[in-house]
């Protein structure tokens, strides 16, 4: 049978979800696009995700090497068309390329978009609950903890505690379970910090984060749940919700 082109004009929406928010993650990750889809996504906040390569083992010089790829990556994402939003998620290369970097080399490959950076959104996370002193944990090696201990501190917080477990490949981080999170979190918490921050968007922190807090005795934020936080006050479509641990009981300053 022959098609029949109807009659009825086609009736088109401005947008199919009200709120658009951007991922550029590694080519490498697990954990953020499962995070984002449980913490951010909904039934009027789209996620639409950009990858970029990425080579391990976990060294400042293959952090700082994809700079480059950012601003392709952000124009592929819904090209044409705003967002609300783009989220570069990679903990420990936003601090190697510094936040300005991220956020210029994205821009350039999506005008005037409004970028989020782990390590921006944590910053904004700990202020938010009150942490001047904070406890940091992180799965990376020496070498690459460093600059990110270096961020905190130029970012006016006292580090009790600085713990890293020394691991070189980010699919290894999204393989650490969350019973040993949580057991490293104990670890990593000093008595005298108002929070402890986990660094790294590959370690599944985000989701447990009640129930870190709840070993711990403090507020925790971690990579993801730093940004998921940020991106959802900026989409301006989820409630403060207190079940998913203190941070997202907070209303988001810059929405």
């Amino acid at each position: 049978m022959e098609p029949v082109l109807s009659s009825r004009p086609t009736q088109l929406e401005e947008r199919p979800l009200a709120a658009r928010i951007g991922l550029i993650i590694l080519a490498t990750d697990h954990t953020t696009e499962p995070d984002f889809r449980a913490l951010v996504a909904n039934d009027a906040t789209g996620v639409y995700v950009s990858r970029i390569h990425y080579a391990n083992p976990v060294t400042p010089e293959n952090l700082a090497a994809m700079h480059p790829e950012l601003t392709r990556a952000a124009g592929l994402i819904l090209p044409d068309e705003p967002v609300d939003a783009i989220m570069y998620s990679c903990m420990s290369a936003s601090v190697v390329i510094g936040d300005t970097a991220v956020t210029a080399a994205i821009q350039a490959g999506k005008p005037g978009v409004r970028v989020v950076t782990p390590a921006a959104a944590s910053v904004e996370g700990l202020m938010a609950l009150g942490a001047r002193r904070i406890s940091l944990l992180t799965p990376y090696s020496v070498q690459t903890t460093r600059p990110v201990g270096a961020y905190f501190e130029r970012a006016g917080f006292d580090l009790d505690r600085l713990v890293c477990l020394g691991l070189q490949d980010d699919r290894e981080m999204a393989r650490i379970s969350t019973e040993e999170i949580i057991e490293q979190a104990r670890v990593a918490t000093d008595p005298r910090s108002d929070a402890l921050f986990i660094s790294c968007t590959a370690v599944r922190a985000a989701r447990i984060a009640p129930a870190i807090e709840a070993a711990i005795g403090k507020p925790v934020v971690s990579s993801n749940l730093a940004t998921a936080w940020a991106c959802r006050g900026i989409a301006r479509r989820h409630p403060d919700d207190p079940s998913l641990g203190q941070l997202l009981a907070q209303p988001y300053p810059g929405g």
